[in-house]
């Protein structure tokens, strides 16, 4: 009896002991991604930003593998602030990302007291650099720019422009259409560019301010004019439209799109986005997706992403100094 009560008591002990081991052993971390993955858009559905994230979301969970899921969400709103913010106020474990938009990423926190700040925001991958143009309704009178700045100059305060908001490269381009012509426009901001163009056809509102991305994509099915294109050289994808350079008007203005995730990701977790969207974005029925849509790729990896921010930040405070684009 003394025997068994012994033998019992024995593996009582062992028993404990693994149960101990159990508890103190490191656990194996599942992999990841194990749930879904929340990419957030801080514009409406319909515009350029949306339309790229939705279009890329199917490839890079194909490179995260699994039953890997990105799940886009738009978070519309403050000229991109809602988004940004969600994006900077995340958990760092992998399971939110999102679309940052420049210079509305770096402008924001220059003009006003923001709910993000560009140091919380971890850029992984630019997409997109697609230049800014002006949009008026196949019905305008105005034909050009030049039209633009003459009825302006007659009707000051007249000419309505739709942008997606404050310190976005379309409010900035306006701006400097509006100083370098010495006419007043009157700005109209909407929660995204989609929406914007819904008011022009609409005949709310005069002129857009919109990326030639997306005018260009409008223009396949929609009773519009670009008047213009707000780079060097004519873009290749619509040779037919004039930049604003010749003209007579120096206006360069463009949005960068890329993926950001909140500053604080496990390095593993971080190698391992960056590595899937690398190669997401060298797909060859992407690269066509985003021909097809007239999304203009320029593909920058972590490190040349950062820089290009940071210069940014050093431009848009310069000349937040000199000229104050929100007063």
């Amino acid at each position: 009896m003394a025997g068994r009560a012994a033998a019992l008591c024995r593996g009582v002990g062992a028993l404990a002991l693994a149960a101990l081991v159990g508890l103190t052993a490191p656990q194996a971390r599942a992999a990841y991604p194990e749930k879904p993955i929340s990419l957030i858009v801080g514009y409406a559905a319909g515009g350029g930003s949306d339309f790229i994230v939705r279009s890329l979301a199917p490839f890079i969970e194909k490179e995260l593998g699994g039953t890997a899921r990105v799940v886009v969400m738009n978070r519309p709103g403050a000229g991109g602030e809602i988004g940004f913010a969600a994006i900077a106020d995340a958990a760092p474990d992998g399971y939110t990302l999102g679309l940052i938009n420049s210079p509305n990423v770096v402008t924001i926190p220059i003009e006003r007291h923001a709910r993000f700040s560009l140091d919380r925001l971890d850029p992984l991958y630019n997409l997109v650099d697609d230049p800014g143009s002006f949009v008026v309704h196949k019905d305008s009178p105005m034909q050009t720019l030049a039209d633009v700045a003459a009825y302006a100059k007659a009707n000051p305060n007249t000419v309505t422009v739709g942008t997606t908001g404050i310190g976005s490269d379309d409010h900035l381009a306006m701006l400097m259409f509006q100083r370098l012509t010495q006419v007043q426009l009157t700005h109209v901001p909407f929660p995204g560019s989609a929406d914007a163009h819904r008011a022009l056809l609409g005949r709310h509102i005069q002129l857009s301010s919109m990326n030639i991305g997306e005018s260009q994509r409008a223009r396949e099915g929609d009773p519009i004019r670009i008047l213009g294109v707000m780079t060097d050289q004519r873009w290749d994808q619509a040779p037919d439209i004039p930049t604003f350079k010749e003209q007579g008007f120096a206006v360069n203005m463009a949005s960068l799109r890329g993926l950001a995730a909140p500053v604080g990701l496990p390095p593993e977790i971080r190698a391992k986005l960056v590595d899937a969207i690398a190669k997401a974005v060298e797909h060859p029925e992407f690269r066509q997706i985003a021909t097809r849509a007239y999304q203009p790729l320029r593909l920058l990896p972590p490190d040349a992403y950062a820089a290009e921010l940071k210069r940014m930040d050093e431009q848009f405070r310069a000349l937040w100094k000199e000229a104050p684009w929100l007063k």
